[in-house]
């Protein structure tokens, strides 16, 4: 069996670990839901797969429901709900629409009522109200997307520009009570920042969120200067939290299936946080170590990788990593190293990530293609298709960080 099939089989058993339905399952267990109102409200690019799961344990007692999801993530109808489809990683009208059928739904509750609120990543663009012009906002996430910044640094900026984030829809569905369950796509599980915290206190400050517009010499309007120094609640009475889910079970089905397969597995970390770039070196690094090994080699990190762009090209974090790495492999023996994102989606592309082996440069050389310059171009997408270097699963349901492993087969 190739590198190429035992890539798959590792992906596919990940994935299907970190699929939301017995997460949910384990969540729910113990809840009743005897008194008053229940309302489902689901956001995130898993929140298809976590309300269906929710549907598929409480039948007809929810009374009524909103699902927020990416666009193509959702695979059919849900029964007591509706279902809306948009935009991410920038929103668009359809998530502010969402939103406003979310806010609706929990007006007018009592403290008898229930809203279970499943969260997953993703959340921060598709559940959105914002506080400043929608144009503004367009601006503003494209800018922190191409500056480099990280997951919780942008969440910091969000939940402060928003009606929603930073606890303020729960607060919103007071005096009713909030069962949060939570997928956790953040490094180290921040509950208030998985999805901009929209049912968890916010723990960030505003010297903090002030701070980030410094360090990425983002220009800060005089309209989003006055709204960062309004702080969001620090305390929440209504909520109750259950976090389901995360990169190290991802990683530990991943490590699962390369012993099974024959390899030796070592799990690097599953707080991988640094330019995909220099992941891809790092990766390429440890395959030249070993290389002289007799034993085959399995060697996985989990996390998330950011990108600083430079150029126009198409791509994403996960497809820059392998990309980077195949210049540091192509003089070795039976290595291959890939990186997917867990929702099927990396960048704004059709691809979950990419995977390169010891002759990808080979390859790429032969159709003139550099990989340095593409690198330079944030490109990697053109050039890992033109490898057949692209993994395509499509949406997949789960979202808990991304998968990055070295394999070494002997």
């Amino acid at each position: 069996m190739n590198l190429r099939n035992d890539a798959q089989l590792i992906i596919d058993a990940a994935i299907t670990a970190a699929l939301p339905d017995n997460a949910v399952k384990k969540a729910l267990e113990g809840h009743e839901f005897t008194t008053g109102k229940l309302l489902l409200i689901a956001i995130g690019k898993a929140a298809w797969s976590m309300a269906k799961a929710a549907c598929n344990i409480l039948s007809d007692r929810i009374d009524d429901g909103v699902v927020i999801t990416k666009y193509d993530h959702a695979k059919g109808n849900l029964p007591h709900v509706r279902i809306y489809e948009a935009g991410h990683p920038v929103p668009d009208a359809n998530s502010f629409l969402a939103t406003e059928q979310a806010i609706g739904l929990v007006q007018g509750l009592s403290s008898e009522d229930t809203v279970l609120f499943l969260i997953s990543g993703g959340g921060s663009a598709l559940f959105e109200k914002p506080l400043i012009p929608n144009e503004m906002l367009e601006n503003l996430t494209k800018q922190l997307l191409a500056s480099g910044a990280n997951i919780v640094e942008m969440n910091t900026i969000r939940k402060r520009l928003s009606a929603v984030k930073g606890g303020k829809f729960a607060k919103l569905c007071e005096p009713a009570k909030v069962f949060s369950v939570v997928l956790s796509d953040i490094i180290g599980d921040p509950l208030d920042m998985i999805a901009s915290g929209p049912a968890y206190p916010d723990q960030s400050t505003f010297e903090q969120a002030r701070e980030i517009f410094r360090r990425y010499e983002i220009t800060l309007p005089k309209e989003i200067d006055e709204l960062l120094k309004i702080e969001p609640p620090h305390e929440l009475n209504n909520v109750t939290t259950a976090i389901t889910g995360s990169v190290t079970q991802l990683c530990e089905a991943a490590r699962r299936k390369c012993e099974e397969l024959g390899y030796e597995p070592i799990v690097l970390t599953s707080s991988l946080s640094c330019e995909a770039r220099e992941a891809g070196s790092f990766f390429s690094s440890i395959a030249q170590h070993y290389n002289q090994s007799n034993k085959s080699l399995a060697f996985i990190a989990g996390g998330e990788t950011v990108v600083h762009l430079k150029g126009n090209g198409l791509g994403g974090r996960n497809q820059e990593l392998a990309l980077a790495s195949a210049v540091g492999i192509a003089n070795l023996q039976d290595v291959a190293i890939f990186s997917i994102g867990s929702d099927g989606t990396d960048g704004p592309t059709d691809a979950a990530g990419g995977y390169v082996d010891t002759s990808t440069q080979r390859i790429l050389e032969e159709k003139g293609i550099s990989i340095f310059d593409t690198l330079e171009q944030n490109n990697s997408y053109v050039a890992l298709k033109a490898c057949d270097g692209l993994i395509i699963t499509g949406p997949t349901g789960t979202n808990v960080n991304d998968l990055s492993v070295l394999l070494i087969k002997r």
